[in-house]
């Protein structure tokens, strides 16, 4: 896997998403319950940046419709979303937060 710096740790301030671009990829970096989670940034249910969304128990909600979505999972927890958001490795090297997007094959 090839992990890219998105921020650093220090940037991400707990519980509010920071959208970043890994490879192309819109992804949520999301900082909460002392860990660091990395998720698509595009609801699964409508075309909608999540990062744009509230954090509340280790799951992002989507700010149009009001699905939640797991984010150590992706899953999502309620209607209207029925299909799972991709999740991403996330590295931590001193002050900066790595993700990978890419699996190898």
């Amino acid at each position: 896997m090839a992990f890219v710096r998105v921020c650093a740790l220090s940037e991400l301030e707990t519980d509010t998403p920071r959208r970043v671009e890994v490879d192309g990829t819109p992804v949520s970096v999301v900082r909460t319950d002392g860990e660091v989670f990395a998720i698509n940034d595009i609801c699964s249910h409508a075309n909608v940046s999540l990062s744009e969304g509230e954090v509340e128990d280790c799951a992002i909600e989507c700010w149009l419709h009001g699905s939640s979505f797991d984010l150590r999972t992706g899953k999502p927890s309620g209607l209207p979303a029925t299909r799972p958001v991709p999740v991403y490795p996330v590295n931590i090297e001193g002050d900066d937060v790595l993700v990978s997007v890419t699996q190898e094959s």
